[in-house]
């Protein structure tokens, strides 16, 4: 009896080939295809599964490296599943001049994760962006995409603690 080669990579969660080859199908002609794409299937995943990768490759007649560059060099796609609750903190000229970073830091060290990652429980990803247009309210943050401003390490610990508790 013949068995299939064993494979190093899982299947990654929500992953449906015939959903991202529809979409990836569906959008190979426009021009400019590679961003809209990848915004359909972050839109659709919640993240950009990586065996799409490839098969935006071979659409689009670019190679896999060209693909995840582009991935990479946005910071608005993710690589995996976000956590329940998403939290972006602004590192901006701003923010950071009114201690941002500082709270930015030691939020990530009270929570054991870095920029990008999930906490353990998968209750909050936590998110580096480059400008949130709240300069006269910095530092500033989004959770779930709802503003707030002058935030301090107070305000951040109760944030993270509120999604933690299964804040919705």
């Amino acid at each position: 009896m013949q068995t299939a080669p064993a494979t190093n990579e899982a299947t990654p969660p929500g992953w449906d080939k015939a959903r991202a080859h529809a979409i990836i199908d569906g959008m190979k002609a426009t021009e400019g295809a590679a961003l809209p794409m990848l915004h359909a299937l972050q839109e659709a995943f919640g993240y950009v599964p990586h065996p799409a990768e490839a098969m935006m490759a071979e659409a689009l007649n670019l190679s896999r490296a060209e693909i995840r560059g582009i991935i990479s060099f946005y910071h608005d796609f993710r690589q995996a599943p976000a956590g329940r609750h998403v939290m972006k903190l602004c590192v901006a000229e701003a923010c950071q001049s009114m201690g941002g970073p500082g709270v930015a830091e030691r939020l990530l060290t009270r929570l054991g994760i870095g920029w990008g990652e999930t906490t353990t429980d998968g209750s909050l990803t936590v998110e580096k962006v480059y400008c949130l247009g709240l300069c006269a309210c910095a530092p500033a943050a989004l959770l779930d995409d709802v503003p707030v401003g002058r935030l301090d390490d107070d305000t951040a610990t109760l944030l993270a603690a509120e999604a933690a508790g299964g804040m919705t």
